[in-house]
This record gives C-alpha cells, sequence and structure tokens, in this order.
C-alpha cells in the first residue's frame, strides 16, 4: 500500500500535501462554486413582486423606508432589508352576533348569543346581528400600528354597536331606528379607529338580523302583527279619505258654481222685469186707458189660452160693439 492508504488505515490525520494533486483540486473548485451560489441564490432573494391591489412597505433594519408601488422590486436580503406586503384594496368583513360556516349559493350560519344579545335603554334585551365592511386605508398605519386588525375591528364595533343600542328602547331597535343605529355606528366606529391611528376606512355597517331573545320572540312576533293591522287600517283609511275628500270638494264647488250662475240668472231676470216695467210705465204714462186696456187683453190671453174670446165695452148703449179678440189676435198674427 501507499503511504496515504497507510496513514487512513492508522487514523492518523493527512494532510493536504499527502493528498493527490488532481483531487485536491477538484474539491477546491466545487468549494469556491458553491459559495458562489450561495451568495447568488442569498443575493437573489431580494427580488419580491407588488400585485394589483397591494403596496409593499420596505423596511432596512426594522425601520420603514419606502413604499414600493405593484411591480417587481427588489430590496437588500435579510437581515439588511425586508418588505411587508399590504392589500389596500381588499374590502374586508367582520361579522358580529354570527359567523358564516358555507357561503352562498347554500349559506349556513352560527349564532354567537354572547355577541349577539344587548340591553336596550329600557332595560329589554335585544338579540342584534351586524357586518362591518372595511378597508386599508394608510398601509403604514395598518401594518405597524396593529397587531391583529381583524380582532380590532371586531371588539370595536361591538362596544360601538352596543352603546348605540343602550341608547333605544327595544322597539326603536327592531324598527325604525335600525338604519340610524346602522349609520351612527359606522361614524363611531370610524372615529374610534381614527383615535387608534389603526389606518382602515370602515367602507359600510349593515344591522342583518334584529329580534328579541327566542324566549319571548312569539309575544313579540304577535304585537308585530297587530302593529301591522294597525298601520294596515290607517293606509285604508287615509286611502279612503284621499279618495273621498277630493269628490266631496268637488262637488261642493260645483253646487257654489250653479247657485253663483242661478244668483245671476235671477238677477239678470229682475233687471229685465225692472226694464220692461219701467218701459210699460212710460207708456202706461202717455195713455193710462189704452195701458190698462192692453195688459188687460194680454192677461187674459195668458189665461185662457184656447178660449174663443170676446170683450164687450162698459157702460155701452144702443147697438152693442163687439171686439173679437181672437180674430184680432189672428190678423195680428198674418200681418
Amino acid at each position: 500500500m501507499s503511504r496515504f492508504t497507510d496513514r487512513l488505515l492508522e487514523g492518523r490525520p493527512e494532510r493536504d500535501d499527502d493528498l493527490p494533486r488532481p483531487v485536491w483540486q477538484l474539491g477546491s473548485w466545487v468549494g469556491w462554486l458553491a459559495i458562489v451560489v450561495i451568495v447568488v441564490i442569498y443575493l437573489l432573494s431580494g427580488i419580491y413582486t407588488v400585485g394589483s391591489s397591494e403596496v409593499g412597505l420596505v423596511k432596512r433594519f426594522g425601520r420603514y423606508v419606502s413604499t414600493a408601488n405593484p411591480g417587481m422590486h427588489y430590496h437588500l436580503p435579510a437581515p439588511i432589508e425586508s418588505v411587508s406586503i399590504v392589500n389596500v384594496l381588499q374590502v374586508r368583513k367582520e361579522e358580529i352576533g354570527f359567523r358564516t360556516i358555507s357561503p352562498a349559493p347554500n349559506p349556513r350560519y352560527q349564532i354567537v348569543e354572547i355577541e349577539a344579545l344587548m340591553l336596550t335603554g329600557d332595560g329589554n334585551i335585544a338579540h342584534v346581528e351586524m357586518v362591518v365592511q372595511y378597508r386599508v386605508k394608510d398601509a403604514q398605519l395598518f401594518a405597524f400600528n396593529l397587531i391583529d386588525a381583524s380582532a380590532l375591528v371586531k371588539q370595536g364595533a361591538e362596544a360601538v354597536l352596543r352603546e348605540q343600542v343602550a341608547t333605544k328602547t327595544l322597539d326603536q331597535t327592531l324598527t325604525e331606528q335600525r338604519d340610524v343605529i346602522a349609520a351612527d355606528t359606522m361614524t363611531a366606529l370610524q372615529t374610534l379607529l381614527d383615535n387608534y391611528g389603526a389606518g382602515i376606512a370602515v367602507g359600510n355597517v349593515q344591522l342583518q338580523d334584529v329580534k328579541p331573545p327566542r324566549e319571548v320572540i312569539s309575544a313579540f312576533d304577535d304585537v308585530n302583527s297587530a302593529r301591522q293591522d294597525k298601520e294596515k287600517l290607517i293606509n285604508q283609511a287615509e286611502e279612503y279619505s284621499m279618495d273621498i275628500l277630493p269628490r266631496a270638494r268637488g262637488r261642493a264647488q260645483e253646487i257654489a258654481n250653479q247657485a253663483e250662475a242661478y244668483k245671476q240668472e235671477r238677477i239678470m231676470r229682475a233687471e229685465g222685469d225692472i226694464a220692461r216695467f219701467i218701459a210699460v210705465l212710460k207708456k202706461y204714462e202717455l195713455g193710462e186707458e189704452v195701458t190698462r186696456t192692453r195688459m188687460y187683453i194680454e192677461t187674459m190671453e195668458k189665461i185662457l189660452p184656447e178660449m174663443n174670446k170676446i170683450i164687450l165695452p162698459q157702460g155701452g148703449e144702443g147697438v152693442l160693439k163687439l171686439l173679437d179678440l181672437d180674430q184680432l189676435l189672428n190678423g195680428r198674427t198674418e200681418q
């Protein structure tokens, strides 16, 4: 055996000059190649991509230095620099009082009563479920000021909602004040998150289900049914009132117009009678006897229209003078 083999068998450490020259050169080249590959991989680890709805927050030794817009970028490898990717366009959602087990088209939900049961202003208990939708409006505050954004929004929304429900009665919470509670909750929650420096914009707050507790829901259903019947009757009465009142006003106006027309007719007739009477009076003053006789004849014609009438003068002597009124009138007509 060679001296190198003897040393291996004896367990003695060998020296570089003991190795065969070709083997030593090959090991040195492979080592340097491995080092170069590791360095290249290390340097390439700084390449990152920012999505179209995201921004990249670059940190150098843990301190924020710049913001990267969508696209491909490079930062110095860790631990020198690192990047936090934040989706600023995603609409996030938090559920208060329930949890969605499976989404549409066959949705299933689980009620969380410890969150849903709330005390109203009149001392009753209401079951209120709410959905909060929000997005990131300041990526730096959202990434560096918050540990758990979901928990912050959920707990803040629940606290604000309980405060708003506590200012309303149960009937108001169940009926006409639902939209008011949602709007006030949204405003108060946004103010709270701004005070925390969360960098979150609340987009929508909607009350999903508002009802009394399960133990008394049947009684409340009866009350709501009675209230709906009341509203229905009131609406029917108002509809009848809106139908009958215009017709009554129109009829009243029609009667008033007819009365006014009759009034004007009577006035004009009276004025005509007056004018006719004045005309007759003037003729009467010119010839009283003639006028009296003419009026007598006209009156008799009206009283006895279908009879032959002969007028005898008063105080006549000798030959009886006759006045055939019908012949006289007929002759006048023919002329």
